[in-house]
């Protein structure tokens, strides 16, 4: 994080700074972006509205209150924590401390660690290619157990970290903003652009005084809408391809797993891109070459 101040005025001009940093000067000829990337100009102009629009946020003394410094582990997963061989109870180390910074409170408000994360159900379509397909009875008991330990992190949390509870009790709307606006191009424009687009629809709902500064019109809400239908729609690709691969958004599978989860991406691969070239044959929007560009993984 580019640091250019101690307070809550300079973090932001941090992030505004770290997320035009990362804009390419120019996008190649040959690149292989989605059509919902956005250009880099589109990127640039989300910055600075967000700059803007964060000016007003943190003028609200919630958002003061809910911004007291702290420092937390940034990826806090299960393949960064080592425990002992003889007692698993025992925690010996925690790595990947390297992107660690001092952030607001509401920036980990609601970071969930996946060993404290409710199961989410994968599409039925998928169900079935799973590395391991789970039984109605493990389903049950996996699902008590991440109860379990989702209402045991819930509660260390706010017992070690009630830094964290003014953060906790506001509408997360208020902060999303700040997640995304420094990751426009990573996340592509629509992500961000949702954010804003919820803020000022919700602006005086929330509480907020004034007006918002960003105030899309007609014709950039209906871009977005099929914008973000695109980017919705990868989202959804990539979860049932979590569930299928036993696998996190970054691609990580466990060793024991790793040779079966490869057959059953490269048949999850192929069925994606025939489903494709079917639909592209009956004259609608998905291609074969969208598809392969819509899919997460740099694998084929």
């Amino acid at each position: 994080m580019l640091q250019t101040g101690k307070d809550l005025s300079g973090y932001c001009q941090g992030l505004i700074k770290t997320g035009l940093s990362r804009l390419p000067k120019e996008v190649p000829e040959n690149h292989n972006l989605l059509p919902h990337q956005g250009s880099i100009q589109d990127h640039i102009r989300l910055i600075e509205i967000s700059q803007e629009v964060m000016r007003k946020l943190i003028e609200d003394k919630r958002i003061q209150d809910a911004a007291a410094p702290v420092l937390l582990p940034p990826d806090f997963n299960k393949r960064n924590i080592y425990v002992s061989p003889d007692d698993p109870t025992v925690i010996t180390g925690i790595i990947d401390w390297q992107s660690a910074s001092i952030e607001p409170a509401f920036i980990y408000a609601n970071d969930i660690p996946d060993f404290a994360s409710l199961p989410e159900e994968p599409e039925k379509e998928l169900e079935d290619a799973q590395v391991e397909p789970k039984t109605p009875s493990d389903k049950e008991r996996e699902r008590k157990d991440a109860l379990i330990c989702h209402q045991t992190y819930d509660v260390c949390m706010k017992g070690l970290a009630p830094k964290l509870r003014p953060a906790r009790l506001l509408d997360q709307t208020l902060f999303r903003l700040f997640h995304y606006c420094h990751t426009t191009w990573g996340d592509s424009a629509p992500a961000v652009r949702q954010e804003l687009i919820e803020l000022s629809t919700c602006w005086k709902e929330l509480g907020l005084q004034g007006s918002c500064p960003f105030s899309p019109t007609d014709e950039e809400l209906e871009r977005h809408a099929r914008d973000y239908d695109d980017f919705e729609a990868v989202q959804r690709l990539k979860l049932l391809l979590k569930h299928a691969l036993n696998t996190n958004s970054d691609g990580w599978v466990p060793n024991e797993e790793w040779e079966a989860a490869k057959e059953v991406h490269r048949e999850l691969y192929d069925q994606w891109i025939e489903t494709a070239r079917e639909v592209q044959s009956s004259g609608e929007d998905l291609t074969v070459d969208k598809a392969d560009k819509m899919w997460p993984f740099n694998a084929r």
